[in-house]
């Protein structure tokens, strides 16, 4: 704590960013006392401006951060801190307090996408909604979902070699959704098929070093 600098009313800024997907949730405000008491209970703790006290993130609604691990930055004047977010992050219901847009995307694609797909398909393999592809698969089990992974990747190597770069992308979008049904099957998060290509990046970097 004696690296960090606390302003001159004794707080410091805190980004609250979920672990895995890197989104980018909340941001509050810790004194010296709420710092430690994040640190000692791996619960987010923070310092309220309007009633000048502490409070625990989730103590109310349920919806607690699990803290991961605590950055800062280069002036040690703000920290990251990186969670596992359970139930929404904002009072307003919301994943996120940062919900509303100033700029549009303009592909009109929401951040982390692949990240946010995963959710649904977990959503659906939850709660089974009737009438959901999604939930079907599941419920047709693993073996089929596997079946429709090797089918789906022999359509997007056909379209690859005869069809136009439209179909390729359809095709590859079709394969990677049926992936992530496969892997939520077994109950695999996607993060771990990128901390896996992430590991294998940094090695092949020290070996060529």
């Amino acid at each position: 704590m004696e690296e960090l600098k606390f302003d001159e009313k004794g707080l410091i800024p805190a980004i609250i960013q979920d672990y895995k997907t890197g989104e980018v949730l909340m941001l509050a405000y810790m004194n010296r006392e709420s710092y430690q008491k994040t640190m000692e209970t791996n619960r987010t703790w923070f310092f309220s401006r309007s009633r000048q006290q502490l409070w625990c993130k989730g103590e109310t609604s349920g919806n607690i951060q699990i803290v991961k691990e605590i950055k800062y930055d280069c002036d040690a004047d703000a920290l990251l801190v990186l969670v596992e977010q359970i139930g929404p992050a904002c009072h307003t219901g919301n994943r996120s307090c940062f919900y509303r847009n100033a700029k549009e995307d303009p592909e009109g694609l929401p951040t982390h996408w692949l990240f946010k797909l995963e959710k649904i398909v977990e959503q659906r393999k939850h709660e089974l909604p009737e009438g959901s592809y999604t939930a079907k698969l599941f419920e047709r089990g693993q073996k089929y979902i596997s079946e429709k992974v090797r089918e789906e990747t022999a359509e997007l190597i056909e379209a690859a070699k005869n069809e136009t770069r439209q179909r390729v992308v359809e095709e590859a979008a079709d394969l990677i959704f049926h992936l992530l049904v496969l892997l939520r099957e077994r109950e695999i998060d996607f993060f771990e098929i990128e901390k896996e290509l992430m590991t294998r990046h940094q090695k092949k970097v020290i070996k060529e070093e």
